[in-house]
């Protein structure tokens, strides 16, 4: 029996926030997302979308450990927003998820207390508004293997609840599955007769 963990918790889809103070508004946009690239270019959308914004605030958390994650205070004082934005998902304990704030400014300042308030509290109304959902932590493996062995390796494959990605049966059988974390050992065992190589 394998007890390693390798299950976590992530967002459906994108979901939005507001937070507004002393004429300062605050829209949190969040959105899953399982890529640095993926990240970057909500980011850079945003920005795009609200050009016209004083901030564009974000953290973003990636995989079954959280690693790796960035955050960025764009220009507020340091750490007023995005650890707030960051201490959220941690708190939630949610990864491949990422949120953005953007602040348009009021003409009055809150002062670093109020700022922490403000990008937690617009980061905490996204998060109410997401629908959380489990995720699985895999890895991607090739398959290569004969005709004589495509019996075996398709009943292991059922068995193990593992469904094809790709397949391609030409001179050899090449498959491409994707193995959750806690079955990997398992799998490989189970497979040993065929050439297995990491994705």
């Amino acid at each position: 029996m394998n007890s390693i963990s390798d299950t976590y918790f992530s967002i459906a889809g994108p979901s939005e926030g507001i937070y507004k103070e002393l004429g300062s508004k605050f829209l949190a946009f969040a959105w899953p997302v399982e890529t640095e690239e993926e990240a970057k270019a909500r980011i850079a959308a945003v920005r795009k979308e609200y050009f016209d914004a004083r901030h564009h605030c974000f953290a973003w958390r990636l995989g079954l450990t959280g690693e790796p994650y960035r955050l960025s205070d764009d220009g507020e004082p340091s750490s007023t927003a995005g650890r707030p934005i960051h201490g959220q998902l941690l708190s939630r304990e949610l990864s491949d998820v990422l949120v953005v704030v953007v602040r348009y400014f009021g003409g009055v300042k809150l002062g670093v207390p109020g700022l922490i308030r403000a990008y937690k509290t617009a980061t905490q109304d996204a998060l109410d508004h997401a629908q959380v959902i489990e995720k699985v932590a895999g890895q991607h493996f090739t398959i290569q293997f004969g005709y004589l062995q495509m019996n075996d390796v398709m009943k292991t494959l059922k068995e193990m609840g593992i469904a094809p990605i790709r397949q391609d049966f030409d001179l050899d059988c090449t498959m491409e599955v994707r193995v959750r974390l806690s079955q990997i050992e398992d799998f490989r065992k189970q497979l040993s007769f065929c050439q297995i190589n990491l994705k």
